[in-house]
C-alpha cells in the first residue's frame, strides 16, 4: 500500500524529531561530563590509602665539647675597656694554647663596645626631674667560643678559665660533630619498622600494598644527658679543682611516616 504525500510529510516529520530529541539528549551528557572534569583530577577515582609511622633510635658517646666565654671589662673611656679586653683575651688564649687546642678551634663569635649611662635617681614618686642620660664609662664585651676535641681536657679548661678571672663561661656541652652517618642509620630503621608494620597489617586486612605515595621524617637530635651548665665565678679565690664531667651519651631519634595505596 503506497503512502500519500500528506502521509510521507508526517513520517518526516516525526523522523526530524526524534533526531533532534536525541541530539539534545547526548549534548545534555556530554556537557554534564565536561563538567565533571572541569578542575584536575576531577572525575578520577581517589585511591584508598593507609599510613605508617615508624621510629629509630641510636645511641653514641659524644666526641666534642663546646666552651663559651665571655669577657666583659670597664673602662672610664672606650680605649681603657678595650685595653682591659685584649689583656683578658691574651690570657685566656695562652692557656688554651697550653692545652693543645688548635686555633682553628677557637673563634671570636661576637666583638662589643657600648657607653655605660647614669639616668638619675631623684626621682619623686613617679616624677623623675631630671632624665637626661650620662655617659659614666664604657664596656667591651667578647664572646669566644671553644671546641675541644679532648674531653678529658673538658674539666681542667672548666677550672683554668675560671681561675684566669673570667666571671661568665658556660659549658662544656657535649656533641657528636658529624652526625650524617647515625642520622641515616636512625632513619632506615624507623623506615624498616614502618614498612614491618604494613606488611603485617595488609596482610591481616586482605589487602595489597600497591605503591608508597608519601613520605615524612621528624627527626629529634637532642643533646647528651650529662652536661656542665651554665657557671660563674666571682674571682680565682673561688675556683674549685678540676671537676669530673660525664660525657653520657647522645641519642639520635629519627620519626618517619609512609603513606601507601592500597588495593
Amino acid at each position: 500500500m503506497e503512502l500519500s504525500t500528506v502521509e510521507k510529510g508526517r513520517l518526516v516529520k516525526g523522523a526530524l524529531v526524534l533526531m533532534i530529541l536525541a541530539s539534545v539528549y547526548f549534548a545534555a551528557r556530554v556537557v554534564a561530563e565536561v563538567k565533571g572534569f572541569r578542575f584536575i583530577g576531577g572525575g578520577a577515582a581517589t585511591p584508598s590509602t593507609i599510613s605508617f609511622s615508624g621510629d629509630g633510635e641510636i645511641f653514641a658517646a659524644p666526641d666534642i665539647a663546646m666552651v663559651s666565654v665571655t669577657l666583659r671589662e670597664e673602662g672610664k673611656d672606650v680605649k681603657t675597656a678595650q685595653d682591659k679586653a685584649t689583656a683578658k683575651e691574651k690570657a685566656v688564649l695562652d692557656f688554651l694554647a697550653e692545652q693543645k687546642i688548635e686555633k682553628k678551634d677557637i673563634k671570636t663569635e661576637s666583638y662589643n663596645s657600648y657607653p655605660k649611662y647614669d639616668y638619675g635617681t631623684s626621682c619623686y614618686g613617679m616624677y623623675c626631674p631630671d632624665r637626661t642620660p650620662k655617659i659614666i664609662g664604657y664596656e667591651v664585651s667578647e664572646y669566644i667560643s671553644v671546641k675541644v676535641r679532648d674531653l678529658e681536657k673538658a674539666g681542667t679548661l672548666v677550672q683554668g678559665i675560671g681561675a684566669l678571672g673570667v666571671a661568665e663561661f658556660s659549658g662544656p656541652n657535649f656533641s657528636i660533630e658529624n652526625e650524617d652517618s647515625l642520622k641515616a642509620e636512625a632513619r632506615k630503621m624507623a623506615i624498616d619498622q614502618a614498612k614491618a608494620k604494613a606488611e603485617s597489617l595488609a596482610a591481616d586486612l586482605g589487602v595489597r600494598l600497591v605503591r608508597i605515595v608519601s613520605f615524612s621524617e621528624d627527626g629529634n637530635y637532642p643533646g647528651p644527658y650529662y652536661t656542665k651548665g651554665m657557671m660563674a665565678l666571682d674571682s680565682a679565690e673561688s675556683v674549685a679543682p678540676a671537676p669530673e664531667l660525664p660525657t653520657g651519651e647522645n641519642k639520635i631519634i629519627s620519626n618517619v611516616t609512609i603513606t601507601y595505596e592500597i588495593r
